[in-house]
């Protein structure tokens, strides 16, 4: 059953974000705009510095000069800078490592502890990203949990139970970087109230585009 708003989709779960709707793929992580690093230069500590992405994604270090660190791995930003310090440093052993993540983060909000953004590290499913936000309140509604996210430039949302999920109904679903989460929030279910009074929550998710 669709309505003029909500077109719901076959299927229990949230088509993943492509390449375009993300900074890059959360598997591996990809450096994004200020996302904090750490650059080492094996030997040569004068070289090694902590340094932030700019907003196109680049960096800026001795020898180096700038260069584009955003939808690249570390291991090969390191290649990278490797390669530009070879014409300075014989053999150049270089190590790069994410400390503080801003690109790549979801947003929990609702009826959890602690609301905010959280950082999206490797595979991260809906019941971790509320475990991250300190669990539910007292007053949540467990069958009251949105996830909306944007597809190929299309917004989508799915109505989850988290009851049914711990209990093993159906999957726990994979959460995404730019995912927003919404727990036990009415205006977030508001959305599939037509959809409800005739499909179950209980035996499955919700899933549909927003019109």
């Amino acid at each position: 059953m669709s309505t003029p708003t909500l077109q719901v989709f076959d299927g229990n779960s949230l088509p993943a974000p492509s390449g375009a709707d993300l900074v890059g793929d959360t598997r591996p992580y990809l450096i994004g705009p200020f996302d904090r690093l750490s650059v080492d230069v094996y030997g040569v500590p004068e070289l090694s510095k902590l340094v932030q992405t700019d907003a196109a994604g680049m960096i800026s270090l001795p020898l180096v000069g700038q260069i584009k660190a955003s939808n690249q791995t570390s291991a090969e930003l390191a290649d990278a800078i490797e390669q530009r310090l070879a014409r300075f440093v014989r053999r150049p052993d270089v190590s790069v490592n994410v400390t503080e993540s801003v690109s790549q983060v979801l947003t929990v909000e609702g009826q959890v502890a602690q609301p905010g953004l959280y950082p999206v590290v490797g595979k991260m499913s809906l019941l971790r990203a509320v475990a991250l936000a300190k669990g539910t309140t007292e007053y949540a509604k467990l069958d009251d949990v949105v996830i909306f996210r944007t597809v190929g430039g299309q917004r989508m949302a799915a109505l989850y139970n988290l009851k049914s999920i711990r209990t093993g109904v159906y999957d726990d679903p994979e959460v995404f970087a730019n995912d927003v989460v919404v727990v036990g929030d009415s205006p977030g279910r508001r959305l599939f109230k037509d959809i409800l009074a005739t499909t179950p929550l209980l035996v499955s998710p919700i899933v549909a585009l927003i019109n």
